[in-house]
């Protein structure tokens, strides 16, 4: 019973070690990914434009998942 005790306080005082180094590095690995913020490049007509085209691979994986057909 006694060995019991001692390997679990031995984990615990591990994964805390562990957690504490994980936060650690994290936090330093994080501060130089911050850049600075930039803005969109895009117009308002480049916004507005359709962006999804039913291409024949689309039209493919709607036939293959038996999805319906538009106006049918």
């Amino acid at each position: 019973m006694s060995e019991d005790s001692k390997t679990t306080v031995g984990r615990r005082a591990f994964l805390r070690k562990v957690g504490i180094g994980t936060v650690g590095a994290g936090a330093t690995l994080a501060t130089p990914l911050v850049g600075s913020a930039q803005a969109d490049s895009e117009t308002n007509d480049e916004k507005r434009k359709a962006r999804y085209k039913e291409t024949d691979h689309v039209k493919a994986f709607y036939r293959v998942n038996r999805y319906p057909a538009k106006g049918g």
